[in-house]
Order: C-alpha cells, then structure tokens, then sequence
C-alpha cells in the first residue's frame, strides 16, 4: 500500500509523491491519493475532480483532509474538535458536501485499515493455497 500526501493549492501535475508512486505502482492499484490543505485553495476553485477521481485515477481513489492550522496548534485546538471542524468543512462546502462522507481524517483511518487488512489477508490466502498471483 502506497500513500500518496499532495497538497490541494498546488498543481497535482508537480506531485512529487504522486510521480513517486506512478514509479513503483504504474496502474495506481496499490495507490491512496490523499489530498491536503482543501481549505486552502483559492476562492472559486475546488478539487472535486481530483477526488472522485476524473483528473488522475487511481484504484483505491483519493481521500480529502483538513489539518489543523498553525492558529489552531497555537491555541491548542483538541484534535476532537479538529476533527469536527474537518467533517463540517466537507459537509457544508457547496463542491464537497455530496462526497463527505469519503472524505475526512476518519475515513482514511478506516480506508487505511480495510485495504491492510485486504491485502494480509490476499497475502495469507496466496501463502495457504500457493497462489502467487499479485495483488489486485
């Protein structure tokens, strides 16, 4: 499993991690885009092409997240809190709100935790049964 971090106020095309990954995952099966700083994108302007995969597919997609901010570190901002901010942000932009609910920190947590488990457990049955077909 690759996770592919690019920033969304800048052109994908200069994704340092995504061209990273294109290098060792060339059909993007083993793949996570994950999509940064949504919240910082200028006005007018949003990555929902990006993220429902229109602009550079990838198998396992692209997950959106909003970190803190500098003030919200420097103000000590509970990453409860942080988090509720996160899934109100998708939920009331006007681009996102439609796709909330597959982006966000906790989504990629559980995404991240049902593509492991995905591939241990492809991993075991190859082993068990002496398949050595890759992973899909």
């Amino acid at each position: 499993m690759i996770l592919a971090v690019s920033p969304a106020n800048v052109d994908l095309a200069n994704s340092d991690s995504l061209k990273l990954a294109r290098s060792v995952d060339p059909q993007g099966r083993r793949t996570i885009g994950v999509l940064t700083k949504l919240d910082l994108m200028d006005a007018g302007t949003n990555a929902l092409d990006i993220l429902t995969g229109r602009v550079y597919p990838l198998k396992l997609g692209f997950i959106g997240i909003v970190n803190r901010s500098q003030q919200d570190i420097n103000v000590e901002k509970s990453m409860g809190d942080a988090l509720e901010s996160e899934s109100e942000f998708f939920r009331n932009h006007a681009a996102y709100r439609n796709i909330a609910h597959k982006n966000g920190t906790k989504y990629l947590a559980k995404s991240l935790n049902q593509v492991r488990h995905s591939f241990c457990y492809s991993s075991w049955l190859m082993q068990r049964t002496g398949s050595h077909q890759p992973h899909s």
